[in-house]
């Protein structure tokens, strides 16, 4: 059985970094992987990890400086497990204070990391149902099951790019997608920052009063966009 959920690694130590995604991608996880917090953060712009696999120690901000960076931001309570070769009881309260939701001394049995991190996937919420009939984007309907929104005077043309768009978004309202998330959606490369970019804007157009301040499609400074449905 395979697990497609994303799974960012940050470990300083390149032969163990590449050991685990290596291993974590045999078991079925995407891996993305980042030598400190501050690639991690980078990486973290691109996409949205279900999970972070973090070592204490590093160069520059340490791992307790960056779960607690991240846990004083709104919306950021993905899973954290944090690695270290520190394992007294100490610096494991120290780890679980910073945010921690687990902690793996150093060293330690590939296997157990799999169950651990499967362990709180299943314990960490999932992303929200999709809505179960059309949703209200201000005077319009979005109809996710035939890509098709109206507003009050009738139907509103989308290209298939604003289509697949809006759908995404609107399957997972009030959710953060990254760029990643929009690029799959669009059926195109990361790299492909610009033409996201722009479907962003052309949909706006359709879909706002104001485009320059949206009401509905909102950025979220270096996350990605989210959808936030309403009259």
């Amino acid at each position: 059985m395979t697990d497609d959920s994303h799974i960012l690694v940050v470990e300083d130590d390149a032969r163990l970094r590449d050991r685990l995604a290596r291993y974590l991608t045999r078991e079925g996880f995407r891996v993305t992987a980042a030598p400190d917090a501050a690639e991690a953060r980078a990486r973290m712009r691109g996409i949205s990890p279900d999970l972070l696999v973090l070592d204490v120690m590093m160069p520059g901000e340490s791992g307790l400086d960056l779960t607690r960076s991240l846990r004083a931001e709104q919306g950021h309570d993905l899973p954290v497990l944090m690695l270290t070769a520190r394992g007294a009881p100490e610096d494991r309260i120290a780890g679980f204070e910073a945010g921690a939701d687990d902690y793996l001394p150093k060293p330690f049995e590939p296997r157990e990391l799999v169950l651990r991190i499967k362990a709180l996937l299943r314990r960490s919420p999932g992303p929200a149902s999709a809505p179960s009939g059309p949703v209200r984007i201000g005077t319009a309907s979005f109809d996710l099951e035939r890509g098709e929104l109206t507003g009050p005077d009738g139907p509103i043309r989308l290209t298939g790019g604003e289509a697949a768009l809006l759908a995404a978004l609107a399957g997972r309202p009030g959710e953060i997608l990254s760029r990643e998330d929009i690029a799959t959606a669009l059926g195109t490369d990361e790299a492909g920052e610009r033409a996201i970019d722009v479907q962003v804007t052309r949909l706006r157009r359709k879909i706002e009063a104001d485009p320059r301040e949206p009401r509905f499609l909102h950025t979220v400074r270096g996350r990605g966009y989210v959808l936030k449905p309403g009259t």
